[in-house]
Order: structure tokens, then C-alpha cells, then sequence
């Protein structure tokens, strides 16, 4: 924070997101409050680099997601990238930003391959991509959730379900525009994300579509979340708490329903 306010921007790597609670202080009560509080006299062009994902027994406190939390923060732009091609370019934005930014890899993705242009390329905040257009449900999944949605709805072609999946990118900010079209041509929404369901990302983005987008819903919303358990080291377990293909998929089929 000091070194952003002295003119520099630095990007700083916290190795797991569970760790980011021994500087919750730092980012929540400063980085994100200074050019407010200094009445923009000050800006904090701070990137922190911080990886979440379970599904490698790393137990309880290796493993979280947390990203939700930075949802309730005032001061703090929140990214979630989901492709390699999407890594680049929305890091390049985070850190030619002049706010804090939250840059949240998916440890499940490093394995992922893609297409990434060697020139320098930014991908603006705040603009949602659809990464498979259809028309029965829309699917707003988030991090390696996209992923998993994509290969349900290759899946699900063949029952002739068409997904629409809509990856926001940035939760901070929101496009909720791209939302809400999709919306206008489905009528269903399903929300996965890794995250456990109490308070998390897609409680928050049922209560917008509640208030804002009523009227485009044909059917209730459904949420695909890590359940409300801390995460166990056994294998088995960790993997029954975990959102799955197989629970993408019978959420869309109880919306279609």
C-alpha cells in the first residue's frame, strides 16, 4: 500500500487465499478505503495476485474459496479470470488500474490451454463474455465453474437443452446488462460457483436478478455451490462438497422442469 501511494504499482502474490486473512487488516480497512477517505487525493494502484480452488486434498485451510467476502468491501475491484486468453488481458487492466484489484486465479485452471496473443492486450473491466451462446438456460458460472458448465452443455446438446454460459469475469464490477439479455432469451437462470451457498457470489446474484429482472424469470433460480462444511482433507469427501458436472446438470434439468 505504501509503494502504491508513492507512485509505484505493485503486484503482489499471496500464495492461497486462505492466507489472505493475515493481511485482511491491510486490504479491507486500508487499501480499499484511502481515496475515499483522502478524497481522491490518493490513489492505490495495488494488484494482489491469490489463487483459490479444492479438489487436491489440500484440507480446510488450503483450499477455500473466499472471493465472496471482497463482495461486501466498498474500494475493491474483484476479477476471476477463467481462460488463458482472459488471464492476460484482465491482468493488464488490473494493473494499469488506479484502484486495489483482487486478482483471483482458479488452481484447478493452470492446467488449462489456449490461445494467448504475445502483444500486450488489455480486456476491460466490468464486460462479461459469453462463452457458449444457446437459449433454454443461462448459466452464470464464475473461475473453473466455466469450465465445468461448458462441458455440461456439450453434454446436454445432445438431450436438446441449449446453455447459454455467461462468465462475468469481474464481480467488481458487475455486468449485469449481459445477464439480463441473456435472460430475455432464456427465461432460466443457473448460478454455479465454488464458493460455499450461505452469503456467497450467487445468493448475491439472485437477489439482483430478483430485484432487477423479475419479469425475465420463467422458472426459479437454482444455485450450484460448495456445500456449508469446511473442506476435508479425505478425497472423498472433498468431492462430495464440491459443485460437480453431474450437479450442473441436474440443476438445469429441474429449471427446464
Amino acid at each position: 500500500i505504501g509503494a502504491a501511494l508513492t507512485g509505484m504499482r505493485p503486484v503482489v502474490e499471496i500464495m492461497l487465499c486462505d492466507f489472505i486473512t493475515l493481511a485482511m487488516d491491510q486490504i479491507v480497512n486500508n487499501a480499499a478505503k484511502m481515496h475515499y477517505m483522502f478524497g481522491g487525493k490518493a490513489n492505490i494502484p495495488l494488484v494482489i495476485r491469490t489463487v483459490i480452488g479444492a479438489g487436491n486434498s489440500a484440507g480446510a485451510q488450503h483450499s477455500q474459496a473466499l472471493h465472496a467476502w471482497f463482495l461486501h468491501i466498498p474500494g475493491l475491484k474483484l476479477v476471476l479470470p477463467s481462460t488463458p486468453y482472459d488471464v492476460k488481458g484482465l491482468l493488464v487492466s488490473a494493473i494499469y488500474d488506479n484502484n486495489p484489484v483482487l486478482f483471483i486465479e482458479n488452481r484447478n485452471l493452470y492446467y488449462t490451454e489456449g490461445e494467448v496473443p504475445e502483444e500486450l492486450y488489455s480486456i476491460p473491466f466490468g464486460k462479461a463474455d459469453i462463452k457458449r451462446t444457446g437459449k433454454d438456460v443461462t448459466v452464470f458460472a464464475t473461475s473453473s465453474m466455466v469450465q465445468k458448465s461448458l462441458e455440461v452443455g456439450a453434454d446436454l446438446e445432445r438431450e436438446g437443452i441449449s446453455l447459454e454460459v455467461v462468465d462475468p469475469r469481474t464481480l467488481v464490477p458487475l455486468d449485469k446488462e449481459t445477464l439480463f439479455e441473456s435472460l430475455s432469451k432464456t427465461g432460466r437462470l443457473v448460478i454455479v460457483d465454488e464458493g460455499t451457498e450461505r452469503g456467497g457470489v450467487a445468493a448475491e446474484i439472485s437477489a439482483i436478478v430478483a430485484q432487477e429482472a423479475f419479469d425475465l424469470l420463467d422458472a426459479p433460480i437454482y444455485r450450484v455451490c460448495s456445500q456449508n462444511v469446511p473442506i476435508p482433507f479425505s478425497p472423498a469427501l472433498e468431492q462430495a462438497m464440491l459443485p460437480k458436472p453431474g450437479d450442473i446438470k441436474k440443476a438445469i434439468q429441474k429449471v427446464m422442469a
